[in-house]
């Protein structure tokens, strides 16, 4: 079966959900549609992890949020961020799963009201592969999966996670305590999110 061609007309007439924050986080991140794929990658200790919950934290504003700690499981660094970031305030609306295969990730979101936004940390740790990664996110394409990237030589580690940044709207790179958003909602491309003031501070001071 021929699939349909869109007309420019149809294309320019055509509306989108997207998040309707403000601030700070519009002003680096644009307005990137509710169920777009994301991809954060970063260095070790450059701030990514805190980035992520402070994302989190905010995501909670608009839907449920579902984060899948493969790396830290529920450690004492990931309660501290939990503690920081006040993320108790978000009681019923983030939820911290520390094991589940792709099979059982995929029957918890089959349920009603299963989460809006899945937080992968990290895409590594997780094991999965490329093509079930993909089928994944078209299975659910109401919702929004954020992937998070180890780096190696300032690249993601791995030929699934270097397909997997190209598959994602929202790409966004997190170096010196500053998250950059790399991806095709970018507003500004010299614009940066101040994940930890203090940081940058110090590392501004070592050089």
């Amino acid at each position: 079966m021929v699939k349909r061609a869109y007309s420019p007309k149809e294309i320019a007439m055509k509306t989108y959900k997207t998040l309707p924050w403000s601030g700070r986080w519009a002003e680096c991140f644009g307005l990137p549609e509710e169920n777009s794929t994301w991809f954060i990658s970063g260095a070790s200790a450059a701030g990514k992890s805190s980035f992520v919950m402070q994302l989190a934290r905010e995501l909670t504003t608009y839907g449920q949020v579902l984060y899948l700690s493969y790396e830290e499981g529920v450690s004492q660094s990931f309660q501290g961020r939990i503690k920081l970031f006040e993320m108790e305030k978000c009681q019923g609306w983030f939820r911290v799963v520390t094991e589940n295969t792709i099979e059982d990730l995929t029957a918890r979101l089959k349920k009603r009201h299963s989460a809006k936004f899945i937080i992968v940390d990290s895409f590594q740790e997780s094991g999965w592969e490329w093509p079930e990664t993909k089928k994944l996110i078209e299975t659910f394409p109401r919702k929004s999966f954020i992937f998070i990237s180890m780096e190696a030589k300032g690249q993601p580690l791995g030929k699934p996670a270097l397909r997997l940044r190209y598959k994602a709207g929202v790409k966004v790179r997190v170096v010196g305590f500053r998250a950059y958003c790399q991806g095709r909602f970018n507003p500004d491309a010299g614009n940066s999110f101040v994940v930890w003031k203090e940081g940058i501070l110090r590392t501004s001071n070592k050089i």
